[in-house]
């Protein structure tokens, strides 16, 4: 377990990956994170764009949600590991997501979106391009075209709908396999300045704090593609030696209108249960931030503006 860390001028910081060194340590609260709430996943506008799923943050003023959104990777053939909330001792730690070459241990929680708990399957890189699997990810046919059909891991896996958000007793009972240890020895990019820039939004963002929305964020999902620097520098976890450019040049451009329901994997938890109040139902008790929480029964839409009409030939996927 990496080492946790309670100062609160770090914890931002390492919440953000300004620092390589910061975000190697976890961020240490005694308040359970909120459900993942949920949400569609607006067609992927730009060939070669990873989707980045959507998770609770903590800052000054609490939970609140950071938007799924698609994002360039740092490298060719590098994929994203989300973060994810672990409960160990009574704090909840949050582990940061990195680039790398395969997906490793995001905590066994179902994000959706190809990240069911365990592995990927949103797609896959070959000869230097990407891959869609179209039967897990919403893109626009008219601009992406390299895409396949496999809905093995739908067919194959049990459905469930539970949106737990963090790993440990009263939550999910996963832990890495052998395969997902050895990606820890692999080199890995921490998130990016522009990912930052996305976190830094949802922050000063008050409809997205869990005290304002109550687990209902007003942008659940971000429907365009923002413009990065060019020349933007990568920190590289594990390797603080190495940095890694890249240029990037996407003008910004526009998903369609998001997408009916996509099924999810099975998440085991057989976690312990505690004294202290949660939310789902009392089925996962665990402190909760910021008063009585009300979970998300049934898919909503969390957009502040009106969606933009749907491209012609837009291959449509599905919710959280």
């Amino acid at each position: 377990m990496l080492k946790s860390i309670r100062v609160p001028d770090l914890l931002f910081a390492c919440l953000l990956g300004i620092s390589s060194p910061l975000c190697a340590q976890s961020i240490s609260i005694t308040i359970a994170p909120p459900p993942l709430p949920v949400y569609e996943q607006p067609a992927c506008p730009v060939d070669g764009y990873l989707w980045v799923p959507g998770y609770w943050a903590y800052g000054p003023d609490g939970y609140f949600w950071v938007p799924g959104y698609w994002y360039e990777p740092p490298e060719p053939g590098f994929l994203w590991t989300p973060g994810y909330w672990v409960l160990v001792g009574g704090n909840y730690n949050w582990n940061a997501g990195y680039w790398c070459p395969h997906v490793g241990f995001y905590g066994g929680i179902n994000y959706g979106f190809g990240y069911f708990g365990s592995g990927f399957y949103g797609g896959r890189w070959e000869g230097g391009a990407f891959h869609y699997n179209t039967a897990v990810w919403s893109v626009n046919s008219s601009v992406v075209h390299n895409t396949y059909v496999d809905r093995t891991v739908i067919n194959n896996t049990t459905i469930n709908n539970n949106r737990v958000s963090f790993n440990g007793p009263g939550g999910v009972n996963a832990r890495a396999t052998a395969q997902e240890q050895a990606v820890e020895h692999e080199r890995h990019i921490a998130a990016t300045e522009g990912q930052r820039g996305y976190v830094e939004n949802a922050r000063r963002d008050p409809n997205q704090r869990y005290s304002e929305n109550h687990g209902h964020p007003n942008k659940a999902a971000e429907t365009s593609v923002a413009e990065r620097r060019q020349g933007e520098q990568h920190a590289v976890e594990h390797h603080p030696g190495e940095q890694h450019g890249a240029v990037h040049h996407p003008g910004e451009q526009h998903a369609a209108v998001h997408h009916p329901g996509e099924q999810h994997a099975a998440v085991h938890h057989q976690g312990e249960q505690h004294a202290t109040e949660h939310h789902q139902g009392g089925q996962h008790p665990a402190e909760h931030p910021q008063g009585q929480h009300h979970p998300v029964q049934h898919p909503q839409e969390h957009h502040p503006s009106k969606p933009l009409p749907e491209k012609k030939g837009e291959e449509k996927k599905g919710k959280r």
